[in-house]
C-alpha cells in the first residue's frame, strides 16, 4: 500500500499564512510526522492508513499567563496543529488533559467548554500532574480524525 500524503495546497496555505517551517517524513508503513526536530518527538503523526491523528502534549508558549491563557493558547496550538493535517476539532477522539493544580481546574473547563465542539465532545481525563516546567499549569494532548 502507498502511504496517503498530506495534501501539499493545504501545507502550503498554512506555511503562507503561518510563516511556520515543517519537516514531513512519511514512511512506507503509511505514518507520516510532522514537526520532528525535537530529539524525543515529534508533535504530529499521522496514521495513514486509518486516518487517525496523533498530537504530542501541547503546552503554552507564555508560562507567565493564568491558566485561562495558557489553556487559550494551548488549544489554539491544537487547532493549528490539526488544520495542518486536514482535521479540527470536531474530529476529536479522545483528550487528555493536565493541570498543575485542581484549584485551576474550574478555570481550564471553562475555556475547554468554549473552545469544543458541543455537538462532537471527545472522551476526555483530567488530572493533576507535576509538569515539566513549574510554570506550566495546563497541558493538553489529543487524538482525532481526519
Amino acid at each position: 500500500s502507498h502511504p496517503i500524503h498530506i495534501p501539499e495546497i493545504m501545507l502550503s496555505r498554512f506555511i503562507r499564512r503561518t510563516g511556520a517551517v515543517i519537516q514531513r517524513r512519511t514512511f512506507a508503513s503509511g505514518i507520516t510526522r510532522l514537526h520532528a526536530e525535537h530529539p524525543n518527538m515529534c508533535q504530529t503523526v499521522v496514521h495513514e492508513s486509518t486516518g487517525v491523528v496523533y498530537l504530542a502534549g501541547q503546552v503554552p508558549d507564555d508560562y507567565s499567563l493564568d491558566a485561562k491563557g495558557q489553556t487559550k493558547e494551548v488549544l489554539s496550538k491544537i487547532d493549528t496543529l490539526l488544520e495542518e493535517v486536514g482535521s479540527d476539532k470536531s474530529k476529536l477522539l479522545s483528550a487528555q488533559v493536565w493541570v498543575k493544580t485542581m484549584d485551576d481546574f474550574g478555570a481550564v473547563n471553562e475555556i475547554w467548554q468554549g473552545w469544543v465542539d458541543p455537538e462532537n465532545k471527545p472522551c476526555r481525563a483530567a488530572v493533576e500532574a507535576n509538569m515539566a516546567h513549574p510554570d506550566i499549569l495546563v497541558e493538553v494532548m489529543v487524538t482525532a480524525s481526519k
